[in-house]
């Protein structure tokens, strides 16, 4: 289990963009299963929306990509890169993420060549799937 100052060994993001708290499995190079606790203070809570707190779907998505970056920066050969996106596809979201979820991120790396890569990203919510994407990434 990788908590938050191992994940930030191996990822660049900082508050308040890091949005995951840990990861519980790990493939390096292939899959990772990472959690975020949503909680009230969340700073995107404060405008949306004020009287019905929702995360907003573009955050998932990146708690997705970063759990995926994990899985791909943690291989010997790329630690100390950076990686991008490259384009969101397929987006779906099934149901809201309001404070007090645990959101279950999984991301799979599903093709890679070079620095180019595809992965499946899906998150869940008391194993409610809640949103998915198709993530391509470039790492640099």
């Amino acid at each position: 289990m990788l908590g938050i100052k191992e994940i930030q060994e191996i990822i660049p993001h900082r508050y308040p963009m890091l949005l995951i708290d840990r990861v519980t499995e790990l493939v390096e190079g292939v899959e990772a299963t990472a959690y975020k606790a949503v909680s009230y203070n969340e700073p995107f809570f404060i405008g949306h929306y004020p009287e019905a707190p929702v995360m907003p779907g573009v955050l998932i998505i990146e708690a997705l990509a970063q759990t995926g970056a994990v899985a791909i920066l943690s291989k010997e050969e790329n630690k100390g890169k950076l990686i991008f996106f490259g384009g969101i596809n397929k987006a779906k979201f099934r149901d809201q993420v309001t404070p007090g979820c645990l959101l279950k991120l999984v991301t799979k790396m599903v093709k890679q060549k070079g620095p180019l890569g595809i992965g499946e990203a899906k998150a869940y919510v008391d194993d409610k799937l809640v949103a998915e994407a198709e993530l391509t990434f470039f790492i640099k």
